[in-house]
């Protein structure tokens, strides 16, 4: 089991926040320093589900997105960039949270 940190936000507004070019050159400095990728953009986050995050769902704005990572440094300096988030962490995978980064989304 790992622990995941997220932050969390309208799908609308993780869209238009410029979170996609943070996203895009992190990854690209992750490729040249052959690091591994620990966050992942989930939207409609499927961990919502789980009982226990119940509190949070219910304070967060739908549909959601949210920024799922294993650094919890990362999520730390995305909040304190971004208003209008909310952060914390999860155990996975787990009974109630099998898959961290599911997504609830359907293709359309």
């Amino acid at each position: 089991m790992a622990t995941y940190y997220y932050l969390l936000a309208s799908k609308d507004f993780v869209i238009e926040e410029p979170i996609e070019e943070v996203l895009k050159e992190r990854r690209r400095n992750y490729q040249e320093q052959e690091k591994e990728i620990d966050f992942w953009l989930v939207i409609e986050p499927g961990f919502l589900e789980a009982p226990e995050m119940a509190e949070v769902k219910a304070k967060c704005p739908k549909p959601a997105a949210a920024l799922v990572s294993t650094n919890p440094q990362f999520i730390t300096w995305l909040k304190l960039r971004l208003e209008h988030v909310i952060t914390g962490q999860f155990e996975a995978p787990s009974a109630t949270i099998p898959d961290a980064i599911a997504s609830l989304a359907t293709a359309g």
